[in-house]
């Protein structure tokens, strides 16, 4: 058989067959960071508790190969993890809110590991009792975070990344815009960095909020380049007025909008990310039309 042992040529085959049946090889590595292609679920909160397994299938018919999830509407790890794979899709990271996380941290982190999960994700802070940003009902207003605040999350942060470590997860922080304030002379994010063990807590860099809070991903993925593990990366259509998470630009399809991502890749492909992640935040168009586009971007684009 020319060379190649009857195992190595079973697995050719199989390989070769896998491909054909998708009829495209492309979706195996996401240009420009050479990474599976990858979704933000939060894009398709609206979707899913309607029809969780049918929506998983059409995200994977447009090419999405990993996903980060962002609630699971009350299905068991085991029940999603069969789901994620009939779908073809592999369950890479999920966020949790930090009140949603560390009451509950044992159950969370044995829901990740029933699922496969590689990171958990805190997807935004809380805050200590007696602070101001903290409301009777327990959530957390970051506006009105104080620098000690935060760096009270830092701390939290360092206690949540040593369990998870413990557990065979990674433990991660992601940014809204907040974190870009300038309070008592530091900028918020830098003192996180500064503060957290890279050890024991990794960052997934959201390129669009970073944008809207004013700063520049390029210039984080240089100073910092093995801080990051993920990224997310969506679009906006940025306006001169200021903007915030709570009150955002328009949303926008990926290349459509008004953030420039090859510097950012190109930056990125110097840093230590692992997986990227898009995110579509709000839509003009049916969904799924929007989540092509944004893939088809993603694929094509050259840095």
């Amino acid at each position: 058989m020319n060379g190649i042992s009857r195992r190595g040529f079973v697995k050719l085959a199989t390989t070769s067959a896998a491909l054909a049946a998708c009829g495209d090889s492309s979706w195996l590595l996401a240009n420009p960071l050479g990474l599976a292609l990858g979704l933000q679920l939060y894009s398709v909160r609206d979707l899913l508790p309607k029809d969780y397994e049918g929506t998983l299938k059409q995200l994977s018919a447009i090419g999405y190969r990993e996903v980060e999830a962002a609630g699971f509407f009350g299905r068991s790890a085991s029940d999603v993890k069969q789901l994620m794979s009939q779908a073809g899709l592999h369950c890479v990271s999920a966020h949790y809110s930090y009140p949603d996380l560390a009451p509950h941290l044992d159950d969370v982190i044995q829901y990740g590991k029933t699922l496969g999960l590689d990171y958990i994700i805190c997807s935004s802070p809380g805050a200590p009792d007696g602070s101001a940003a903290k409301g009777a009902d327990g959530k957390v207003n970051r506006e009105v975070m104080t620098l000690d605040d935060w760096k009270w999350n830092a701390g939290e942060f360092n206690r949540i990344g040593e369990r998870m470590n413990a557990a065979g997860i990674r433990f991660g922080y992601h940014n809204h815009t907040p974190e870009f304030k300038t309070l008592s002379g530091v900028v918020v994010y830098d003192e996180l960095l500064r503060l957290t063990d890279p050890a024991k807590v990794t960052m997934e860099l959201d390129c669009g909020w970073m944008i809207v809070g004013g700063k520049n991903p390029v210039d984080y993925l240089t100073r910092y380049p093995t801080r990051f593990s993920l990224l997310h990366v969506k679009d906006f259509n940025m306006g001169e007025k200021p903007a915030s998470d709570k009150a955002p630009p328009p949303s926008a399809e990926l290349g459509r909008g008004s953030i420039d991502y090859r510097p950012i890749f190109a930056a990125a492909k110097k840093a230590a990310i692992k997986h990227a992640f898009i995110e579509q935040e709000e839509y003009d168009m049916p969904p799924m039309e929007a989540l092509k586009i944004d893939a088809e971007y993603f694929q094509a684009l050259k840095v």
